[in-house]
């Protein structure tokens, strides 16, 4: 897709660790990472107040720190340097070849792309309705899959620094999700902005992103019951000759909107709530958004009649736990990969279309979280038979990507908060974001992507459905 005329590329180069700093590594995926190799990547935008940076300074000032301090980065985030590498099936069909794995050589680098924007940026960090296509030219793309003889190379981190002159920049981000988790390329955002603002790379900064400190040891994660090679042997050999992650494309019908939800409003929910259902055992913030959106998303569908000539009605959220703390022993949580464990919670259709939807969506929501971290045979029970629940999905799906808990807004370089942090891979479908917000950590925000025809509709129920538990 063509450039558009408000978008200038102003600089192709590379980032890579410094010179022999560190030793050539490569890492099987296990089977946590496995389900990601043929999924599409993950797109984070963050932007940033700089109201007092021409086209110049931008270049000469700017752009020479990220740069240094990325490199610096990228010494202790090396796999992100790295590439993922898969070994398609040969002549013989019946022989599996190896497992993918993350390989790090010598003089691997990542995609770092200079560009500027004319934009309007107070546009692109607002909340209210926007398109979702003016945001594509800021994400980074991870560029093409290079095939050898006996594998496929395929990178696994891109960046794009984006100006917007005399008002901002942005901050784009695209890992693929084979290597790294939203855990892990937080923690990837935070030290690279920790070393920027405080000094690139000095003793000082070090010590102030020590706690940061990436652990690469994906030995750490115990499978005793050799699920990755059960995984990876399922996919079809043609699926594996593919590998291109797919790009996003122009979407001019469907529109970005977030929605802020206050600590204030939550705790009147929750009160709500347990007042009609006392013996709740998991109410939080997280399920209460969630469900919120769940429940708003089904009302949506039902009143512009999208539910008819539709059998199945059954209604599914997808979110993910975090591993990390709750595996026996626990792994640093700065483990560097994969650790999400999938809850996939089921109900009828009725069960949220009714008077006490929230209600039901919330216990739902809870009951499988607390059942997926309290099962007596630990955090990862079960995980022979998720392949298939994904393949037995219903239609009518929604997951979540990102947490408050990630505290996204965190992340200066030096020049204060992000303005504004946009999820940008929701757009590939059926998925909401959740994250804190700028002015206050108690709060949270939503992001949707909505069909132009669904907006009015989703506002209206949204707004009657938070003030009905509020009031």
């Amino acid at each position: 897709m063509a450039a558009p005329k408000d978008f200038t590329v102003l600089e192709h180069s590379r980032a890579s660790p410094p010179a022999g700093s560190v030793a050539e590594k490569s890492f099987t995926l296990n089977f946590l990472d496995m389900p990601w190799p043929l999924l599409h990547p993950i797109h984070q935008l963050c932007f940033y107040d700089y109201p007092h940076s021409d086209t110049s300074h931008f270049t000469q000032t700017v752009v020479p720190k990220l740069k240094d301090s990325l490199s610096i980065t990228l010494q202790h985030f090396f796999p992100f340097a790295g590439n993922l590498i898969v070994f398609p099936y040969g002549a013989d069909p019946n022989v599996v070849p190896p497992k993918p794995e993350i390989r790090y050589m010598e003089g691997d680098s990542v995609c770092l792309t200079i560009c500027e924007c004319t934009k309007d940026f107070n546009y692109l960090t607002g909340n209210y309705a926007r398109k979702a296509d003016e945001y594509y030219p800021l994400v980074p793309k991870l560029g093409d899959i290079v095939k050898g003889s006996d594998y496929i190379k395929i990178p696994v981190l891109a960046i794009q620094l984006t100006l917007f002159p005399n008002r901002g920049f942005c901050i784009g981000v695209t890992n693929h999700h084979s290597a790294a988790d939203g855990n892990a390329r937080i923690n990837f955002l935070k030290f690279w902005a920790k070393i920027t603002k405080s000094g690139n790379g000095d003793s000082l900064s070090f010590l102030a992103t020590e706690s940061l400190l990436p652990f690469c040891d994906k030995s750490l994660i115990k499978d005793p019951r050799c699920l990755d090679t059960t995984e990876w042997s399922h996919v079809a050999p043609s699926r594996r000759q593919e590998c291109q992650p797919p790009h996003l494309s122009g979407n001019p019908d469907k529109l970005r909107i977030t929605f802020i939800v206050t600590r204030e409003q939550i705790n009147r929910v929750k009160k709500s709530v347990l007042a009609r259902r006392p013996t709740l055992e998991h109410l939080s913030t997280f399920t209460i958004a969630c469900g919120l959106v769940w429940v708003c998303s089904a009302k949506v569908c039902d009143a512009l009649g999208e539910y008819k000539g539709m059998e199945d009605d059954r209604e599914q959220f997808i979110c993910v736990v975090d591993g990390r703390s709750r595996m026996d022993p626990p792994i640093p949580s700065t483990y560097f990969g994969n650790c999400l464990v999938p809850c996939i919670v089921l109900c009828k259709r009725n069960q949220l279309l009714e008077g006490e939807g929230l209600i039901n969506a919330v216990e739902f929501l809870g009951g499988a979280i607390r059942k997926r971290c309290n099962n007596k045979d630990g955090i990862f029970a079960g995980a022979e038979s998720w392949g298939e629940q994904f393949m037995a999905s219903p239609r009518t799906t929604l997951g979540v990507a990102g947490s408050p808990k990630f505290s996204i807004y965190d992340t200066d370089f030096g020049w204060g908060k992000p303005s504004k942090c946009e999820a940008v891979s929701i757009d590939y479908g059926g998925t909401m974001s959740l994250s804190d917000c700028k002015d206050s950590k108690e709060d949270v925000e939503i992001g949707l992507l909505l069909a132009k025809n669904q907006l009015d509709v989703f506002n209206s129920i949204f707004t009657e459905e938070l003030k009905s538990w509020t009031c």
